[in-house]
C-alpha cells in the first residue's frame, strides 16, 4: 500500500510538471544569485530542472532502483556550463537542496491531499523522503563529478591565464594595466574598442566552434579596418567574446550582416557600442552581452546580428521577462496576439510611429502603398482598442519589444 500511494503521488504532480517545473527554476534562480544573469545559462537552467523533476516522478511511479538512476543530460551539461563560467560548485549543490525541498513540499501536500490512515500517510511520506532524498544524494554526486572534471580541463586550458585577466578587467578590480596589457596582447589605453559575442546557433559542430569564432573575429577586424589582432576569448562551449580595436571610423553594422554573416552560417552575433580607455573596454563587452540577451530570448525569430545601438531599451526589459509580457500585453491588447494578421498590423504601426507619423515614409519603407497603410494603421487602432496618440510612448516601446522579442512577449489566443 505504500508503494502505491507514492506511485499515486508521483502521478498526480507528474500531471503538473511544466508548472512544478517553472516554480522550481524561478526559485532557483530568484535565490542563488550567481545562477542569474545569463538568459542561456537560465534556459539550460530550466532543461536540467525539467529532466530531474522527471526523472524522479518516474522514480516514484515506477519503483525504479536508485542503483539504476543516472542524471539527465541536460543536468549534467549545466553542470559543465557552470564549471566553465566560474560558478562555485556550491551554488550547484545549493540548487539541489532547493529543488528538493521545492519538490518533497509539493509531493507531502499532495499525500495530505489524498487522505487515508494516519499510520499509512506516515509510512508513505517516510517512504516519499527516503526516494527523494536518495534521488538527489545520487544525481548530485553524479554532477558534482562532471562539475569538477570540467572545471580541471578549462582551468588547464591555453586561455586561462588570458581569461583571468579579461574577468579581473571585466569585474572592475584593480588592475595593473601595462602587466594586463602585456599578457594579453592587447592594448587597453588609448584605444577605442568594440566587443562582440559569438555564438552557435545552427550547424557549427562544438568541437570545431572556437576555431570558427575565432577566424570570424579576425575576419571581422580586417572588414572593419582594424590594424590589430582582436582579443578572443572562449567563453564556453559554444560561446566566444571578442573584443576589436578600432580606427576613426564608427563601425558599419549593416557590413557585419551584408558581408561577413553569410561567409558563417549557423553563428549569431551581438555588438556593442564603441568605448574608449578601460571603461569603454568594459561598457562595450556589457552592451554586447544585452544585446545577446535579446536575441537568446527572441529565438528562432532573432536577427544573425543584433546591435547594442537598436536594442537598448529592450535590453533592459529581458531581465524580467514574464512582466515584459504582461505589460506588452496590457499595452497592446488584441494587437499582441501571436499571428501573421496581427504581425503585419504591429509591423506596420511600428514603422508608421518611427517615420513620424508619415503614411508615405511608411508606405516607402514597407514597399506598400499609402492606402495600405492607411488601412492597416486604422485597424492597427481599432485592435488596440484607443487612439495611438492615448499613449503613443507605451505603444512604440511594446511594438518595438514585439519587433525584437518576439514569441516570448506575445499573446496566444484562446
Amino acid at each position: 500500500m505504500v508503494t502505491e500511494r507514492v506511485a499515486a503521488v508521483g502521478a498526480a504532480l507528474n500531471r503538473r510538471l511544466s508548472s512544478l517545473t517553472l516554480e522550481i527554476r524561478s526559485r532557483l534562480a530568484s535565490d542563488i544569485e550567481p545562477l542569474r544573469g545569463d538568459e542561456r545559462l537560465v534556459q539550460l537552467l530550466g532543461a536540467s530542472v525539467e529532466g530531474n523533476v522527471d526523472s524522479a516522478l518516474h522514480v516514484l511511479q515506477h519503483g525504479i532502483d536508485l542503483d539504476l538512476v543516472e542524471a539527465p543530460p541536460a543536468a549534467t551539461e549545466y553542470a559543465r556550463r557552470l564549471a566553465q563560467h566560474g560558478v562555485a560548485v556550491n551554488a550547484l549543490a545549493r540548487a539541489y537542496r532547493l529543488g528538493h525541498d521545492t519538490f518533497l513540499r509539493h509531493g507531502l501536500q499532495e499525500l495530505d491531499r489524498q487522505g487515508g490512515e494516519a499510520s499509512l500517510l506516515s509510512a508513505a511520506a517516510r517512504h516519499l523522503v527516503a526516494l527523494t532524498f536518495g534521488y538527489i544524494d545520487r544525481v548530485t554526486e553524479q554532477v558534482l563529478a562532471v562539475y569538477e572534471d570540467e572545471r580541471e580541463r578549462w582551468l588547464q586550458d591555453r586561455n586561462t591565464v588570458r581569461a583571468a585577466r579579461i574577468r579581473e578587467l571585466l569585474d572592475g578590480e584593480r588592475v595593473d594595466i601595462a602587466a594586463a596589457e602585456a599578457a594579453l596582447g592587447y592594448r587597453l589605453v588609448g584605444s577605442r574598442h568594440l566587443a562582440v559575442v559569438v555564438w552557435a546557433t545552427g550547424s557549427v559542430p562544438p568541437d570545431g566552434a572556437m576555431s570558427t569564432f575565432e577566424r570570424f573575429a579576425r575576419e571581422l577586424a580586417e572588414c572593419l579596418g582594424c590594424r590589430a589582432l582582436p582579443l578572443f576569448l572562449p567563453h564556453d562551449q559554444v560561446t566566444a567574446w571578442a573584443w576589436l580595436q578600432l580606427g576613426r571610423e564608427a563601425p558599419d553594422v549593416d557590413t557585419i550582416r551584408s558581408t561577413m554573416c553569410p561567409s558563417h552560417p549557423g553563428i549569431s552575433v551581438a555588438v556593442g557600442e564603441p568605448g574608449t580607455d578601460v571603461w569603454g573596454f568594459r561598457r562595450t563587452h556589457l552592451q554586447a552581452r544585452q544585446a545577446q540577451a535579446v536575441a537568446v530570448a527572441a529565438g528562432e525569430s532573432a536577427p544573425v546580428v543584433t546591435a547594442f545601438r537598436e536594442v537598448g531599451p529592450i535590453a533592459l526589459m529581458c531581465a524580467d521577462l514574464r512582466a515584459t509580457r504582461h505589460w506588452v500585453q496590457d499595452t497592446l491588447g488584441r494587437l499582441a496576439f501571436d499571428d501573421d494578421q496581427h504581425a503585419r498590423l504591429r509591423e506596420t504601426l511600428r514603422v508608421f510611429l518611427a517615420t513620424g507619423g508619415s503614411y508615405q515614409s511608411a508606405a516607402a519603407m514597407l514597399a506598400l502603398h499609402r492606402n495600405s497603410v492607411y488601412y492597416r494603421v486604422r485597424k492597427a487602432e481599432e485592435e488596440l482598442g484607443r487612439p495611438i496618440d492615448a499613449d503613443q510612448l507605451d505603444i512604440e516601446i511594446a511594438l518595438k519589444a514585439c519587433h525584437w522579442l518576439g514569441t516570448s512577449v506575445l499573446t496566444e489566443q484562446a
